[in-house]
């Protein structure tokens, strides 16, 4: 692998990713695809040369393995979320939702489950990455009842007291109130805040509803479920 970084004349035309995994042939596999796609890819064998190159090269998004030597993928993420917003989709090899749930709670933002389909895992980077680049269309305060988000500072108040959310946590709840009393479905809000088309993940929006529901608990706000159809955010005057 070439460790010298790309002149600006041969700068990748979307970006620069890195994959880590210790199974070369999935990081060989994943490589083809995103350079064919226009991608400049740098790939790491464990955790400890992922954080080393994360802490020296500009990366426009991590795909991370969960079970590498040395450093695991859980402890990677958690470490860049110290200082940093950058996109993580994270590898794991366990259909069911533990795996996914941790990871998401550690700030990842996608998820896909080996073995899986190198074109999907594309479509998912792209999704993730125009995400990201539209994020912020706005940064006007938003206030539903005692309900106060600023946008700005990515900051969120309940009666004055400052709640501390997780990234996707404050996007999911700024999309909600930007739209009061609106029924909004778990595909538009899939959409809207993770940035992808449908692909059957349901969960990751009821499991981040879960967590902001905890949070705001005490406010005059609060998320309504429209059974079978989605979620709304309410405020003190909305109909008992």
């Amino acid at each position: 692998m070439n460790e010298q970084s790309a002149s600006p004349s041969s700068a990748p035309a979307h970006g620069t990713i890195l994959v880590a995994d210790d199974e070369r042939h999935i990081v060989q596999l994943i490589k083809l695809y995103l350079s064919n796609e226009g991608f400049g890819v740098e790939t790491a064998s464990n955790g400890q040369e992922a954080l080393a190159k994360i802490n020296r090269l500009h990366l426009d998004l991590l795909i991370l393995d969960l079970m590498m030597p040395q450093v695991d993928g859980w402890e990677v993420c958690r470490r860049v979320r110290r200082d940093s917003e950058v996109p993580i989709i994270m590898l794991t090899a366990r259909a069911d939702d533990v795996d996914k749930i941790v990871g998401l709670e550690l700030g990842a933002d996608d998820y896909v489950t080996k073995p899986f389909n190198p074109r999907e895992l594309v479509a998912r980077v792209k999704a993730v990455l125009r995400r990201t680049s539209q994020a912020g269309p706005t940064t006007a305060v938003v206030e539903v009842g005692d309900l106060h988000i600023d946008p700005a500072r990515r900051e969120v108040t309940v009666a004055g007291t400052e709640i501390k959310l997780r990234m996707k946590e404050f996007d999911l709840l700024l999309a909600l109130a930007r739209q009061v009393g609106v029924v909004l479905t778990r595909e538009m809000l899939l959409s809207g805040v993770w940035g992808y088309d449908y692909f059957g993940e349901s969960r990751t929006v009821d499991v981040h509803v879960t967590w902001l529901r905890s949070k705001i608990t005490g406010s005059t706000a609060r998320i309504e479920t429209v059974r079978g159809v989605g979620y709304k955010l309410v405020g003190p005057a909305a109909g008992a």
